[in-house]
């Protein structure tokens, strides 16, 4: 696919994604009363479970610190590093803005919304800070989409498929382990998914305009890859 319909397919599902992000927040903000008894619903069924099933729960206790913002920026950070020792330099400043835009938008968020946690008579896990959206899942989201987009163009075969099984296990993971342990509504982790996936396609799209020469290897161009002089790659830049 060349340069062009990626863009415009990174565009389209950038904007397609931040319809329903936004109307999950609107409807947050606005305390739409269905929306807060499905959370409720689904809430007190999971804790009710959680509590039945210490094991599953100090299971998924372990799966949300595993996965925590700060591991997740850790592994993102080692890829920026693994780029920049391949002088993707292109790719490295898109994963570290990618990560840190989406970083920033949770934060401001949760000011912005202000939604509180859910209460519960009897939590088996606590968390500081303002609900909406799941910073858990929004990361896990980003960290997914970078990985994805910068091991697919080398992935072949199967490996295809593992890597886009891993990078979704862990996003999905991640998100449904902070609501059965009961510290965020599902409304939350959904958008955080969608915030994550948003962000990374808007990134993409406009990863390209940064710099005017080609990607060699990084990623989002593979094609260029197979193009490119061996000559040219060795030179210096």
């Amino acid at each position: 696919m060349k340069i062009g319909p990626r863009l415009t397919t990174a565009s389209v599902l950038a904007v397609l994604v931040l319809v329903p992000f936004s109307m999950i927040a609107v409807l947050v903000v606005g305390g739409w009363s269905p929306l807060h008894d499905l959370d409720e619903q689904v809430t007190n069924s999971l804790h009710s479970w959680a509590l039945a099933h210490p094991h599953w729960t100090t299971a998924n206790v372990w799966l949300t610190n595993l996965f925590d913002p700060n591991p997740l920026r850790v592994a993102a950070l080692g890829l920026v590093i693994w780029l920049l020792r391949r002088r993707a330099k292109r790719l490295a400043l898109w994963v570290a803005t990618t990560m840190v835009v989406g970083g920033l938008l949770g934060v401001i968020l949760k000011l912005l919304v202000g939604r509180h946690r859910p209460d519960l008579l009897d939590p088996v896990a606590r968390a500081a800070g303002f609900s909406f959206p799941s910073g858990h899942a929004l990361n896990a989201a980003l960290t997914a989409g970078v990985f994805v987009l910068v091991l697919l163009p080398v992935a072949r075969g199967p490996k295809r498929w593992v890597l886009w099984c891993s990078a979704i296990a862990v996003a999905v993971s991640t998100g449904l382990s902070r609501i059965v342990i009961g510290v965020h509504w599902t409304s939350d982790v959904v958008a955080g998914w969608l915030l994550g996936v948003a962000v990374v396609a808007a990134t993409a799209a406009a990863f390209p305009r940064l710099r005017p020469e080609p990607v060699v290897e990084e990623g989002l161009e593979p094609e260029l890859a197979d193009r490119a002089d061996p000559a040219d790659s060795a030179a210096p830049r």
